[in-house]
């Protein structure tokens, strides 16, 4: 028991020195700087896609370092939503504009929501605000970023090509908040149903790699004819490489990705993962952040902005 209380008190001391107190130091820093600062707040930095994120948007501010400032955070991991609430807590007062990838596209459209009425500029980047809650909160923020229903469209009809009708596929899911995650659901849904390919079961794995491992492990136990696990992001898509390699079954079933993180490009060219989807993470950011200035320099009532999304194959990676 005391051991556990020292732990807790250890990881209470490094989220300060590594959230907190850079936070603090860099708005004590702003206050005498005439240029905007811009909060960059991501969902989990151990997940690859938004490390790229992160080094995107530090890549872009050191070319426009006389323009504004920036402070990116992240949370530990996909659920750690409380965390990302606070985090937005934090930046109100701080930052003249907030740029998010929400983790949960309910919970954070309150703490949003008293941000702008406290003056913040904030533009929902990634995964988008639910629109009932929304409606519920009487809030609306900008949106900048790509159709995920129609990428996962995309992956999946590739996916049907080289599959027979009435084959059965299974799908891991995100956060069932996350809008990005329902709407690639759908997405995948939609091809499958064209296809006339059976889908036998769809589960959270909550975008997470350890999740998706055991997941798919008790999928081909439960279906030895299985053809194909469609994983609504890249970091299942690994869980999901990780369960067939230990049933020595890579070679076939068939994996679908969603993201083109690096891990998943060099799987793409061993022949373990079909496709992914590209909807370029270190712009992804970018596009937000320039919208925000955007907003901040015009005073302009924004409208949403849709981003690119893109097919990946081995072939395309040649």
């Amino acid at each position: 028991m005391r051991m556990r209380k020292i732990d807790k008190f250890v990881i209470s001391i490094f989220v300060l020195c590594l959230v907190v107190l850079p936070i603090l130091l860099f708005g004590c820093k702003q206050r005498k700087s005439d240029k905007p600062t811009i909060a960059l707040v991501m969902k989990s930095l151990a997940n690859e896609f938004f490390k790229t994120m992160a080094e995107g948007a530090k890549a872009h501010h050191k070319a426009h370092a006389d323009e504004y400032e920036l402070l990116a955070v992240g949370i530990k991991d996909e659920e750690d939503v409380a965390k990302q609430i606070d985090l937005v807590e934090l930046m109100i007062g701080w930052a003249d504009a907030i740029v998010i990838a929400p983790a949960d596209s309910k919970a954070l459209v309150s703490v949003c929501k008293r941000a702008k009425d406290a003056g913040v500029v904030v533009v929902n980047i990634d995964n988008q605000f639910d629109e009932a809650v929304l409606r519920d909160r009487g809030a609306k923020f900008p949106f900048v970023g790509p159709d995920n229903r129609k990428g996962a469209g995309i992956a999946g009809e590739y996916l049907a090509k080289r599959l027979q009708k009435a084959d059965k596929v299974a799908i891991l899911e995100g956060i069932p908040n996350a809008f990005n995650a329902v709407q690639r659901k759908l997405g995948f849904e939609d091809a499958m149903k064209a296809a006339g390919i059976n889908i036998v079961s769809s589960q959270s794995a909550y975008w997470e790699t350890a999740k998706a491992e055991p997941i798919v492990s008790a999928l081909i136990t439960q279906y030895p004819d299985l053809k194909a696990v469609l994983c609504s992001n890249d970091s299942m898509a690994l869980g999901a490489i990780a369960a067939l390699r230990t049933a020595g079954r890579t070679d076939d079933v068939l994996v679908v990705g969603f993201d083109n993180i690096m891990a998943v490009q060099r799987l793409l060219k061993e022949g373990k993962v079909l496709c992914t989807i590209d909807q370029h993470a270190d712009k992804l950011a970018i596009y937000g952040i320039e919208y925000a200035l955007e907003i901040l320099a015009k005073g302009q009532s924004p409208s949403d902005r849709e981003t690119p999304v893109d097919l990946i194959t081995a072939d395309t990676l040649k």
